[in-house]
């Protein structure tokens, strides 16, 4: 396989350049969830030109791509990247910012697509020396429910061919460029949205007798809210639930009638995250209703948690080490963000690993979904090699 391995390594670093001009015009480019026709537009453009046969318009605005190599009934491996920006203001100055005021790609979307498309490129020259069938996944939407994931999936894209793995890649700027990250198990959380409407009855705040005061229950319920993680969870599965939005249209001397309250509950256990949904709407109601007012509670059922097949995910770091050295393969810790990836991953074997992007000597350090995050582009050549060599070797497992 070390021929393979120069060939791969070769491919990628002769095609690095395009790979990062295919980044910088999405960085350029932004689209919100749902949006995204032009960048579907895009996407179809570079694959055309890469002579790859694909279709559009797949849960929403997904595009899929197919490259057959040598009996293509072989099996077929899945390759997904998401499309959509961040309503995030770019405050980085480079020749490649942002031109859609308060848009980007805050969340390195636009390194996962045209990784993707260099791995595409990739595997289309090298079609002929492996057996089996590559689908490329371009999804929409994956930054707002219900996920572009799961009506890719209700739409087929993991039939005809049937999908037998699906891998992604995801960056990470905590780890260096040239480095990747894996976790088997349970990596990521579920995620649900709580909305909390609090009634009372308003009024003026010097005669606090004749009102209601939701601000009052609205503290009474956001801190009894947090016993259900400090007492009612079992230490061993991780949950969180926090409130990150308040708004009660007062003043210093006027009580509202109301005040919204939004939050979020993550967790690692499907049984457990439908209690919390329970517990917290028994609890916000009781309390409201024990203190003369109301609670209306609305909870948008989010992502599932994302489990990497084990198996699967063990024989990639093992892969990725071949490729890369022992010393830039890094294992992971499981984390309380979430990604509707978990929707493939609860059909077929997935596994979504992580795609260092750092350079502190540089300055390019900043976290996902701030106005500062940017990478490293020396990772377009590792990812775009890397998901290339994986796919490779899993196609000629037996």
């Amino acid at each position: 396989m070390s021929d393979l391995k120069t060939l791969i390594t070769d491919l990628a670093s002769r095609y690095h350049q395009d790979t990062i001009e295919i980044r910088r015009h999405l960085h350029q480019h932004p689209e919100l969830s749902k949006q995204e026709e032009k960048t579907a537009a895009y996407i179809c453009e570079v694959l055309g030109r890469y002579g790859i046969p694909h279709k559009n318009g797949v849960g929403g605005f997904g595009v899929v791509g197919l490259i057959e190599g040598k009996n293509p009934a072989h099996r077929c491996i899945g390759l997904r990247a998401d499309m959509d920006a961040l309503p995030v203001i770019e405050q980085n100055d480079l020749t490649y910012a942002s031109l859609e005021k308060g848009k980007m790609h805050a969340c390195g979307h636009d390194v996962h697509m045209s990784s993707l498309l260099g791995t595409a490129r990739i595997l289309n020259e090298l079609k002929g020396q492996f057996e089996g069938t590559v689908k490329l996944m371009f999804q929409p939407s994956e930054e707002s429910y219900p996920g572009g994931a799961i009506e890719m999936i209700n739409e087929g894209v993991l039939e005809k061919p049937d999908v037998w793995v699906v891998l992604g890649q995801h960056v990470m700027p905590t780890l260096d460029a040239g480095t990747v990250g894996f976790n088997p198990g349970p990596d990521m959380a579920s995620t649900d949205e709580i909305y909390l409407t609090v009634k009372g009855k308003g009024g003026h705040a010097a005669v606090p007798q004749l009102v209601v005061d939701p601000i009052v229950i609205a503290a009474h319920i956001i801190t009894a809210l947090q016993q259900i993680v400090s007492r009612n969870a079992d230490p061993g599965t991780p949950t969180v639930l926090s409130f990150g939005r308040i708004i009660g249209e007062g003043r210093t001397n006027i009580i509202p009638n109301e005040v919204n309250i939004d939050g979020t509950v993550r967790t690692y256990d499907e049984a457990w995250r439908k209690e919390v949904h329970k517990r917290v709407e028994s609890i916000a109601t009781s309390i409201a209703t024990g203190m003369g007012g109301s609670c209306e509670v609305r909870i948008a059922h989010g992502y599932p948690y994302l489990h990497n097949d084990e198996e699967l995910t063990v024989q990639l770091q093992s892969l990725a080490t071949e490729y890369l050295g022992e010393e830039n393969v890094i294992e992971l810790e499981k984390r309380m963000t979430a990604e509707d990836f978990a929707y493939f991953a609860q059909r077929v074997p997935s596994c979504l690993y992580r795609l260092g992007v750092k350079n502190e000597e540089r300055g390019i350090n900043s976290f996902l979904h701030s106005p500062t995050f940017d990478v490293d582009e020396k990772s377009l050549e590792t990812g775009s090699g890397l998901m290339a060599w994986l796919t490779i070797n899993l196609l000629a497992k037996d």
